[in-house]
Order: structure tokens, then sequence, then C-alpha cells
């Protein structure tokens, strides 16, 4: 039995839409919107147990004529290989077996040499999607990465999140579940018809004093169709006027995404930044993810809300009695020791400092609290029915990261962190010190967040160990991200 407000179900299968009791397919055809996963509903079975049958029977029922295998490569960006299939023979040889790729040009510089350079790209089947951007129909379905001989490959940040997420069930029987705010600007030309507000007025405003309301109401639909589990969307408080920006008007938009297991977040953030920058480009508009758009004005981050589970049942926040949960106390002080060090998978740029020291409630101390936005790491408040039923778990919310993050590399580091925290030799004196009611107190001792490339580095350095406990991170892959940071 789950118990009030226990995590949603952790398969591989996306989250939200499962409809049915005790693992049962959801019925499908009442109303014809949920499942919120459009295969879910073609196919009247949940994610989960989606078998290749069943996708070579809607290839052909559907009249689809490609197949895309898409992946993330070393440099966070999504990436694709297509194939027309010529029979149905061929299309479960792609479903089951995969295709070679160069490793050595999908994972630069990450020690794996052009002379022996084939890795396997390994069709992962309860995460196929239709493609809502390609002008032929076109089934994609998202992968991992092999080596030769078939084990995971390394370097790969699929490979990476994954191995991390296993660490923390098998050294602390913890499931993490994590999910991302998107924040990004959207721009377009100015016309006679524009109604707009002003620079930090914009939160929650509606049409027509924002122009990007129908792509991000568009943005939600269909990210729910290919399976990325979302909570909302809202227009954000950044506002950039024609004059200030080369003629174009920027208004800043956001959506969050729901809870997933680790793995599965991290897809999502991907998947949600393709689907806006594809909506963008339809629409003539343009899109930024930055770190800072325009000097003086509000930034992107990339908050995420980490939400750890022991069989089932949220321990992201305070327990009956008030306290904090081991895995909450675990999960904060992570962050507030190797935060820093972080940076380097959440802050990759020179303008990730900008928006830190532009004070628009982005962190620039180390700190915690329950409800502080200003805060390195907060508690935000659950809401509930009310008869005191939370609606969602509690969550530890990760305020440092931006637009620049690799989102798998950032959370297996997180995962970490938690980790490394647990064996803490006095984690009560760290939490008691980075207390937000303590922020002054701290800041005046130098305990800051790296203001430089540089810093970040050295604070990499520092907590490198952790890092690469237990074979995740791997020892040449933090070689190449500390001689980039240092130069």
């Amino acid at each position: 039995m789950i118990e009030q407000g226990a995590m949603p179900g952790t398969g591989d299968g996306p989250e939200g839409g499962v409809a049915g009791a005790a693992g049962t397919p959801p019925r499908v055809g009442q109303g014809g919107a949920f499942p919120a996963c459009a295969l879910e509903r073609l196919l009247g079975r949940p994610a989960a147990a989606w078998a290749v049958d069943d996708l070579v029977d809607l290839v052909a029922e559907r009249g689809i004529r490609l197949v895309s295998l898409m992946h993330v490569g070393g440099d966070g960006w999504l990436k694709t290989l297509d194939f027309a299939p010529r029979d149905a023979g061929h299309l479960r040889d792609i479903l089951e077996g995969g295709e070679r790729a160069d490793g050595s040009s999908l994972f630069k510089g990450l020690g794996i040499r052009t002379g022996a350079s084939d890795i396997l790209l390994r069709p992962r089947l309860a995460t196929a999607f239709l493609d809502p951007f390609s002008p032929l129909p076109t089934l994609a379905v998202l992968c991992g990465h092999e080596g030769r001989d078939g084990a995971p490959l390394p370097q790969s940040p699929d490979t990476i999140v994954r191995r991390a997420a296993v660490r923390a069930r098998a050294r602390a029987g913890v499931e993490l579940h994590a999910l991302g705010e998107v924040e990004f600007f959207l721009g377009h030309r100015p016309s006679d018809f524009d109604i707009y507000g002003a620079d930090d007025l914009g939160y929650h405003a509606t049409s027509p004093f924002v122009f990007g309301e129908g792509l991000r109401r568009r943005a939600l639909g269909l990210l729910a169709d290919i399976g990325v589990p979302v909570k909302y969307g809202h227009s954000e408080v950044g506002y950039v006027q024609a004059g200030e920006a080369e003629g174009w008007i920027w208004e800043q938009h956001e959506v969050e995404l729901a809870l997933a297991p680790l793995e599965r977040a991290a897809d999502g953030v991907v998947l949600a930044q393709w689907v806006i920058r594809n909506l963008a480009r339809r629409e003539g508009m343009r899109v930024s993810f930055d770190p800072i758009l325009s000097r003086g004005h509000a930034g992107n981050g990339l908050h995420f809300h980490v939400s750890p589970a022991v069989e089932g049942v949220p321990r992201g926040g305070r327990g009956p009695d008030g306290q904090l949960w081991p895995q909450a106390k675990w999960l904060i002080g992570g962050l507030v020791r190797m935060g820093g060090a972080l940076m380097a998978f959440g802050n990759r740029g020179e303008e990730s400092f900008v928006r830190l020291t532009q004070a628009k409630e982005a962190p620039g101390s180390v700190s915690w609290g329950e409800f502080d936005r200003r805060a390195l790491v907060r508690l935000p408040v659950v809401a509930a029915t009310p008869e005191g039923r939370p609606v969602s778990p509690p969550t530890v919310e990760f305020r440092l990261p931006d637009g620049s993050a690799q989102p798998h590399l950032l959370l297996a580091g997180l995962a970490q962190a938690m980790l490394a925290a647990r064996s803490e030799a006095d984690l009560e004196g760290l939490l008691r010190a980075t207390a937000s009611a303590s922020r002054g107190a701290a800041a005046s001792q130098g305990v800051r967040v790296p203001r430089n490339l540089r810093e970040v580095a050295v604070e990499l350095e520092r907590h490198r160990a952790a890092f690469e406990a237990d074979g995740v991170f791997p020892a040449a892959m933090l070689d190449g991200v500390l001689a980039r940071l240092k130069a």
C-alpha cells in the first residue's frame, strides 16, 4: 500500500498518466485525453510494458515512414540517426539491435581513440514517441550507449546518470526523483498590435500582455504527447524592450516538468529544450536559454527539485515530528558542501557568473533555507488539499544551475554529492553553519559560490573523489572538464 504523499511510479516509462490499478493497462478512449502520452493512448498500455511487436505493428498501422534513434552526446546536445525501414524485419533489427556510431566524434576529447571508436546505440523502447516536427511520419526512440564489449559506455551522459541513480539505491536505499524548471526567453519583432507590461512585472501574465503564451501552451501539450511528464507553465518576470536588444522584444517563460526518475528527469530537460527550440523556429521567433540575455535583466535559471524516496515514501522534507528526514539532510548537506563543484556541470559559461552577481533571486552565498529564494538550496512549500493531503511530494530545490547546464551530468553529480554528505563527520554542524538565518555570518567568512570558472575548477578538484566514487564519473572526463575550466 502506497502511503499518502508517496512517490509516483518509478518504472522506466513516463510518469503521470499511466492509469489503472496494480499496473493494469490504462483504459483508452474515455474522453481521449488520458493518459497524457500519445503512444500510451494508441497502444493501450503503459510505456514500461511496450515490446518490439507493439512498435512494429504501430509503424505498419499508421504508415510511419522513418525511425529516428535519438541520444545525448558528450556535449549534452540531442543527436539523431535516421532510418527508412525496408520491411518489418529491418525495423525489428533497428529496434532490437540499434546501430553502431563513431564514439570519437560523439564524445570528442573524452578518451575514445579514433583507431578504436566504434560504439553502439541501444534503443530504450519505453521512450518511443511520434516526432511532432518531422516532415514525414517518424517514430523516435531514445538510446543509451554501449562499448564494443556490450557494456554501458563510461563516457556517455546517459550511462553516468544511470550509474549514479543505481549507486544511490545500492548505497543508501534511496530512489532519486527530480524535475527541472526550464526557463527561456522568446523574442519577436515588434508590431502595432503589441500590448506589453514592464520588466519584472511579467510573472504569470496572460495574453495579450505576453505574446509567447500560445507557443508555451503548445510546448506543454507536445511534451505530454511525447511522454515527458509536465507540471505547469507560466510567463516569468523577464522582459527586454526592443531598443535594448537589436530591435527584438524578449519576454521570459518557464515550463516546469513533473517529478521523474533521475535519468528520465535529465532526458526531460533535453527534450523540453528541443521542443521549445523547434516551436520557436516554426513560428518565426527566437529563443534563448542563456544564463543572461541582457545585462541588468533577469537571467534563465534551471532550478532542479529533487525528491528522495525510501520504499516509495518521500523523504525530501520534514517528518511528523517536524525534523528533517535523514535523506533530506544528506541531500541538503551534499548540495551546500559540493555546490561550487557542481557548477562545472550546471553553470558552464562566463555569463553564468553575471546572472549570479545581478542579484535577481540568484544565490550568491552557500546557504539553505525553508522558503528562501536567495538561498543556494531551499525547501519549498508543498500544496495540499483543504483536508491536508499533499498533492505532490516534498522536494529539495537546488537554485544554482542555469540554462547552460548539462542535466545528465548535473543530476549524476547531485546524487554523488548526497552520498558524500551521508558520510560527513559533522553533517549537523554543516547544516547549522549554512542555514539561511546564519547566511550573513557565513558570507562574512568568505563562504560564497565561485565567481569564475577557475574557482569552479578548484572546487571540482577538491571534491573530485566524490564524483569518481564507484566509477560513476570517469577520470578522463573530469580531466577534460578541469582543463576547460582552467583554460
